[in-house]
């Protein structure tokens, strides 16, 4: 039996899993009521529990009460749900290989996990939004009756299939690559409806409307070209020198600094390219932690694992406006962390701790704590 929307919301009041308003500040605009939500993609956490759901079908962000605020206790063993992705299919009624887990983000309030999960794989999949809790419980986030408020992308790429030569894609389902909250603002990036495709755009919360993204264009090393239709594919924020930046990764890899005040409706904006991290890859994921007084970046990636960057001597890197062979980091470090192959999406748990999606080697994803390197 298809599950639809209203049954997968039935299901999830049948399991008990009500949603509280969270303070009134926090909540000012948002309605009561159901967030249609054709699609869920990339999450971020604001305050409060607030969550962030990027929804790439409608061009839009929801931001949800999710009323989940107060600390977990720790759990007796650290976080580990094998096969997490044959648990969640159980919980909605169908098998694995009709689940996609789209992103993970740890809500920072209570410390638990949440998943964007499509249920199927085609234009009729279901979004679902999935809380793992400390103890190793996971539970499908009602979204009957929540508070809610949405803002809509006003350039986002219209909504079709192209085809290029053998292939298809959908220029929609880059509409939003990747979020982040930060200073009162929802930092967006993706692909929007304009010359230069590539947008950055910070959106402040509570949600009014969005303006015009800022178009940006880099310089890719490897292809040894000016680009300016590649989307970002992950981004993390970080202070230098009292400001803060981007750091952004790209496809095939390069690292791209923009400062966060050039982010401003309709305005151009060149990054400065400071690495590139080789050819032939996709980054998947990104996070930025603390460990020995010193600042790393840890890099999820589709063909070289997970790389920790520091980020001493990275102020002093030279723009990369040069066709580049290979890879090039020359003021910086790069580490291969073998032990954490198969990872596909994290986040921070807190100061020493990640949680990680990863595959094992019998093809299952688990979701598991590990200790920052």
């Amino acid at each position: 039996m298809k599950l639809t929307l209203p049954r997968l919301a039935a299901a999830s009041l049948a399991l008990g899993l009500s949603v509280l308003t969270t303070h009134a500040g926090v909540t000012a605009g948002m309605t009561e009521g159901a967030p249609a939500l054709k699609s869920v993609g990339p999450l971020a956490f604001g305050p409060d529990g607030i969550l962030f759901a990027a929804d790439t079908k409608s061009a839009a962000i929801f931001a949800i009460a999710t009323g989940d605020t107060k600390s977990a206790p720790n759990a007796a063993q650290p976080l580990k749900i094998e096969a997490v992705n044959e648990k969640i299919a159980a919980l909605l009624g169908t098998t694995a290989d009709q689940i996609l887990i789209a992103d993970l983000a740890v809500n920072p309030a209570s410390r638990n996990a949440y998943l964007s999960v499509s249920r199927g794989r085609g234009p009729d999949a279901v979004p679902v939004i999935v809380r793992a809790r400390l103890d190793g419980q996971i539970e499908v986030v009602s979204l009957a009756k929540v508070m809610f408020s949405k803002v809509e992308l006003p350039d986002a790429p219209v909504d079709r299939v192209v085809s290029q030569g053998k292939r298809q894609s959908n220029p929609r389902q880059l509409s939003i690559t990747d979020i982040a909250f930060l200073d009162g603002r929802v930092i967006v990036a993706g692909l929007a409806n304009e010359e230069f495709a590539s947008s950055l755009r910070a959106i402040t919360f509570p949600f009014k409307q969005a303006a015009g993204g800022t178009t940006v264009e880099i310089y890719h090393g490897a292809h040894g070209q000016f680009e300016t239709r590649a989307p970002v594919r992950t981004f993390v924020a970080r202070n230098v020198g009292g400001q803060s930046q981007l750091l952004a990764a790209y496809t095939c890899t390069p690292l791209v600094e923009f400062a966060l005040s050039e982010i401003q409706p309709d305005a151009k904006v060149k990054g400065k390219t400071i690495a590139e991290l080789g050819n032939g890859n996709t980054p998947l994921d990104m996070i930025v932690y603390q460990k020995n007084g010193k600042d790393f970046l840890l890099m999820a990636n589709t063909s070289r694992g997970v790389m920790k960057i520091g980020t001493d001597g990275m102020e002093r890197a030279q723009r990369i406006e040069s066709r580049v062979s290979g890879t090039k980091h020359e003021t910086f470090s790069v580490e291969a962390i073998a032990d954490w192959k198969g990872v596909e999406q994290l986040d921070r748990l807190d100061a020493a701790n990640a949680v990680v999606v990863r595959k094992a080697t019998n093809g299952a994803l688990n979701l598991e704590a590990l200790p920052l390197p």
